[in-house]
């Protein structure tokens, strides 16, 4: 059976995502509103389901009463002896058996639609949930990253998305189902006797306060069994991506001991929760058989007294047994739907984030800026005990060359990110063609700046995808001419499929420099007017560093560059160079002008001079 399902659009995520999830019920309804119509097809089938489980036993109840036993039949069957009189009630007994056969096949009907649909909008919503969390991580604010565990995003992408698949796959199922079956049994209980159904319904409050009980001290397991989860998750992550470093230490052993650690912990919580879980069901099985016994015991009396038929008793005992089956279901369900909750709360956290970096409601694509970039008293912070950046004045003009140096964890960097709203300053403001950048649209202003880093990363994917990741709209003749302007085409070209080779998960394929050299060329596609250089050169050797800084001369031509450098020799011939110290800038002029000045710059390049020179000495 193939049926086309609708599905939330990218605009609809953004849409959910802009909504306030202040509570799980909207969560839910935000999630599986799109699928109303199946839904409906769902419950229609479930309710027929319900009225088949229901109806079974009554033909049995007549072959007992009315062909064996002899009993008159009931006044909305009277219409029956007409067609069957009584010396062929053996035909009568017939048509009850068939039409058992039916309730069957009707019954096994809606049971096969009610699955298929339910598990098709489950896939689709779990598919959709994965998709809005997805978006959502994407337009956080880099602070975010900075305070949580990668693994335990994965983990809640993963497991906990699957988890609330299965709820909505099955158990959800099951808990309409039973709600249905219970109500529905209750009816024809008390039809056929109310003083037996009281003792049913008797005991019911009981069970139901037991489970709520329960409920709690089940969700507080799951939610260590989950938190275990993540961890492991987190350790077997950074693991396997920090496998070479691990190799080249030797530090197999300790890898596999905090393993141990996290998988021993998630083992002792899931027994845990196991134990919590197995005292329910003998609980609730003696309660059955405490009420089965009553009724079972007081019924024999009342078929010996003739109040009461045998059909009638049995239909009684059928709906009892099914009656707790049900509640007894719904109380087995409470470690799954403790499950589903946690998750859904793990879920909700994340879509609850506020994405710091925001965007104004009017904000506007720049189109092309020039590149005039002012620091207007800017300060920043990741918490307000550390300031990262003190006040900081800086004119950047168009189509200059900036280098910013000083000591590691001075601010360099985070200057960039605020150029680029990875950040917002605590105070001041960031302009851009006299323009504060926070009326841009994010997507607008990134669009204005391109990136070659120290470590360029790349994706699983060709290396024509790798060039064109910054704009993928680009041709692969603009492809190949960003490559031969980044120093690229030659080594490219030399590759099995040229720019259809793939490259490996983060580029592992690939030298230092054929890297850069690929990042280089992701910028000139990009034609941003602003550049930023992140340490470009820092870990190449001479070689690589000759042919990287040939393809970034060619790049930086025409545009406002910012170079961050450690090694201030790739920044002597800028425009200006900017010395930060404390998050301060301490220092601004050319190189020459800041060596007669003889403060913080002239001090680090001599002694990265000497540094150097020294290491010529030892190796010669």
């Amino acid at each position: 059976m193939k049926t086309d399902f609708p599905t939330n659009s990218p605009a609809d995520l953004a849409t959910a995502n802009s909504l306030p999830s202040k509570s799980l019920a909207k969560l839910v309804w935000t999630m599986v509103s799109p699928y109303k119509k199946w839904l409906l097809i769902i419950f229609l089938a479930m309710l027929i389901e319900t009225c088949m489980s229901l109806a079974t036993p009554w033909p049995l109840k007549i072959i007992i009463d009315n062909v064996i036993g002899h009993h008159k039949l009931p006044g909305w069957l009277v219409w029956m002896d007409a067609v069957f009189p009584g010396e062929n009630r053996i035909q009568f007994a017939a048509v009850a058996a068939i039409s058992m056969i039916a309730m069957a096949a009707i019954g096994s009907l809606a049971s096969y639609l009610d699955n298929y649909f339910t598990e098709s909008v489950a896939q689709y919503v779990s598919n959709d949930l994965r998709r809005r969390i997805y978006h959502h991580l994407q337009r956080l604010s880099l602070e975010y990253y900075d305070t949580h565990q990668t693994g335990k995003l994965l983990s809640t992408i993963t497991t906990d998305v699957s988890t609330i698949q299965d709820f909505a796959s099955s158990t959800l199922m099951n808990i309409i189902v039973d709600s249905l079956t219970i109500v529905g049994m209750l009816g024809l209980m008390f039809f056929l006797n109310a003083g037996f159904t009281l003792v049913a319904i008797g005991v019911t409050p009981f069970l139901l306060l037991f489970v709520a009980r329960f409920k709690k001290v089940m969700k507080k397991a799951t939610h260590e069994v989950r938190r275990d989860q993540s961890n492991m998750l987190t350790v077997l992550q950074q693991g396997l991506e920090s496998i070479r470093a691990v190799n080249a230490f030797g530090r197999q052993e300790l890898e596999e001991d905090r393993l141990k650690k996290v998988s021993l912990e998630t083992v002792g919580a899931a027994l845990k929760a196991r134990r919590v879980k197995s005292v329910l069901s003998p609980v609730i099985t003696i309660t059955v058989s405490v009420c089965t016994a009553i009724v079972l015991w007081q019924g024999a009396g009342l078929v010996l007294k003739g109040v009461m038929t045998v059909g009638s008793l049995t239909v009684f005992l059928w709906y009892m047994n099914k009656f707790f089956s049900p509640v007894q279901d719904l109380a087995k369900m409470t470690s799954t739907i403790a499950q589903a909750t946690v998750a859904l709360e793990r879920i909700q956290a994340i879509l609850d984030t506020e994405i710091i970096v925001s965007e104004k409601p009017d904000a506007e694509d720049p189109g092309r800026l020039n590149g005039n970039i002012t620091f207007d008293h800017v300060s920043f912070a990741y918490n307000p005990e550390s300031p990262v950046l003190q006040d900081v004045n800086l004119q950047i003009n168009c189509g200059q060359r900036i280098g910013i140096c000083g000591p590691t964890g001075c601010g360099k960097s985070t200057i960039v990110s605020l150029i680029a709203r990875f950040y917002d300053p605590t105070a001041g403001r960031v302009l851009i063609d006299g323009k504060d950048i926070t009326d841009f649209s994010l997507d607008g202003l990134r669009s204005q700046i391109g990136f070659v880093l120290q470590d360029t990363v790349l994706f699983y994917g060709s290396v024509e995808e790798n060039i064109a990741y910054g704009r993928p709209d680009a041709s692969r003749d603009e492809i190949i001419e960003a490559a031969k302007l980044a120093n690229a085409h030659e080594f490219i070209s030399r590759m099995p499929h040229g720019y259809d080779t793939l490259v490996g998960e983060r580029g592992m394929t690939l030298s230092g420099g054929q890297r850069q050299r690929i990042g280089i060329a992701r910028a000139v596609v990009r034609n941003s007017p602003i550049l930023v250089l992140d340490e470009p050169t820092a870990s190449l050797d001479v070689e690589a560093e000759k042919i990287v800084m040939e393809a970034l001369e060619q790049l930086m031509e025409g545009r406002t560059v910012i170079t961050i450098a450690h090694r201030l020799t790739t920044i002597s011939d800028c425009d200006k160079i900017v010395v930060l110290h404390e998050g301060c800038i301490v220092e601004e002029g050319t190189h020459e002008e800041l060596m007669v000045r003889g403060g913080v710059y002239a001090e680090l390049y001599i002694m990265q001079s000497i540094a150097k020179h020294s290491l010529h000495k030892i190796i010669s």
